[in-house]
């Protein structure tokens, strides 16, 4: 259900990258699907939360889509293998552990499980 105020879309550049190479990342890393608005967008529609950084320290310098695994590790490796560019390896916080990466366009992201997943076999 939509409510007043509440995020409701997260629109990323791709002028890094192509889109269909974009595409072909999430689809490959994540199991995207995308509906095509013409040759220059790509709509996707896979949920989202928010959170405001305020440690200066830890704030990214831009917004930071946070994507949610059951299972980090097999995650990464899923981003790896389909072309993303680990940033930040897998790290502890309160309430969880995740990693940053890179997209082939450019964009930073984070990948996140909280602390009540058990963590991948033999990592």
């Amino acid at each position: 259900m939509r409510l007043t105020g509440k995020l409701d879309y997260l629109e990323m550049p791709a002028t890094g990258g192509t889109l269909d190479r974009l595409k072909a990342f999430y689809s490959a890393a994540f199991s995207w699907s995308f509906t095509d608005y013409g040759p220059t967008y790509s709509a996707f529609s896979e949920g989202v939360d928010g959170g405001f950084q305020a440690d200066a320290g830890e704030a990214p310098a831009k917004p930071l889509p946070v994507l949610y695994s059951g299972d980090l590790e097999e995650t990464l490796d899923a981003v790896e293998n389909s072309g993303g560019t680990i940033v930040k390896p897998i790290f502890s916080f309160p309430g969880g552990r995740r990693f940053h990466f890179v997209d082939p366009a450019g964009n930073e992201m984070a990948v996140w499980v909280n602390n009540d997943t058990v963590p991948h076999p033999g990592r």
